[in-house]
């Protein structure tokens, strides 16, 4: 009984483990680092630069609210962690504003997309 209870124990420890990567997704120029520059830090704002040529995938990452300033538009397709997806279009010249949000996303169209991501930050 003592070892039925430790190996339940190391288990429920071990999905801890494999699950905390989902739990705590990282920041986007972290794990996205050869995708993903950031620009400027202040106690304002986060400014990154992001390019994502054809085919290329992002890593699991969170955003706050942000302004995104699209140099140069494509295809994609959103992930989330739930696991579902969609795909989208963003349009060269657009200026779009989006709440928080975790997800990857993956360049799906033939042309690369550069974005100019405006990260707000809560100032109380």
């Amino acid at each position: 009984m003592k070892a039925h209870r430790v190996l339940l124990i190391a288990g429920y420890a071990l999905l801890g483990l494999m699950t905390s990567g989902a739990a705590h997704p990282q920041d986007a120029a972290v794990a996205n680092a050869t995708t993903v520059q950031v620009k400027l830090d202040n106690p304002s704002v986060r400014v990154l630069e992001a390019t994502l040529n054809p085919g290329q995938k992002e890593t699991l990452h969170s955003h706050p609210a942000s302004v995104i300033y699209v140099i140069s538009g494509g295809k994609f397709r959103n992930h989330k962690p739930d696991g579902t997806s969609a795909d989208g279009q963003l349009v060269t010249g657009a200026t779009l504003y989006r709440e928080p949000l975790t997800h990857w996303t993956e360049n799906i169209g033939t042309t690369p997309i550069h974005l100019i991501i405006t990260e707000l930050k809560d100032r109380k």
